[in-house]
């Protein structure tokens, strides 16, 4: 049984966040389901949106785990977005954290070298 897996970060102004992500992500949405939703493919079977929400936005946790994390960091800073922090654990494992406008954390992790 295949199992497709939706993340959702509610956001105050859905104009004003969508070319955020789309500097995040490196891409336009996958698809549009609607007026005030975006969705992108971040992997088989597994989809970050946005969506506009201002009761719920600024609260979002997710992270993908990758296994290109300094790549990937380095590709988003050309696009013009910075991380907010970088964290790494015992072990080695990295995990690097951008905020969008609302607060929401969007993080990406990888694993030691």
């Amino acid at each position: 049984m295949t199992q497709d897996l939706f993340a959702g970060i509610a956001v105050t102004d859905y104009a004003a966040a969508l070319p955020w992500y789309e500097r995040l992500f490196g891409r336009p949405p996958s698809f549009l389901p609607n007026e005030v939703e975006a969705v992108w493919k971040v992997a088989e079977h597994r989809y970050v949106y946005i969506v506009e929400d201002p009761e719920r936005a600024g609260n979002a946790l997710v992270l993908a785990f990758v296994d290109d994390l300094e790549d990937r960091v380095a590709a988003v800073a050309r696009r013009g977005v910075e991380p907010a922090k970088r964290e790494t654990y015992e072990g080695g494992v990295t995990k690097v954290v951008y905020r969008d406008a609302d607060g929401n954390e969007i993080s990406f992790g990888g694993g030691p070298g």
